[in-house]
């Protein structure tokens, strides 16, 4: 995430995923944070979660989604 505000700890937000050829990876809709590579072994199936941590350090902010399976 790039800027501060635009999710909340304790909110429920949507995933989008995105593939290629090697990985997967996810998107909070609408647009306001990129996962990292996920291997296909593990992929998430659900597609809402909720926010249950913001950090942020000198590269950006990271959000943590708890997801249920």
């Amino acid at each position: 995430m790039e800027r501060p505000g635009q999710v909340e700890i304790g909110q429920q937000v949507e995933i989008v995923e995105r593939n290629t050829v090697a990985f997967y990876y996810y998107i909070i809709v609408p647009a306001v944070a990129m996962s990292g590579n996920y291997k296909f072994s593990e992929r998430i199936k659900a597609r809402n979660g909720v926010v249950r941590d913001i950090k942020r350090d000198e590269r950006g902010y990271f959000v943590s989604v708890e997801f249920e399976e």
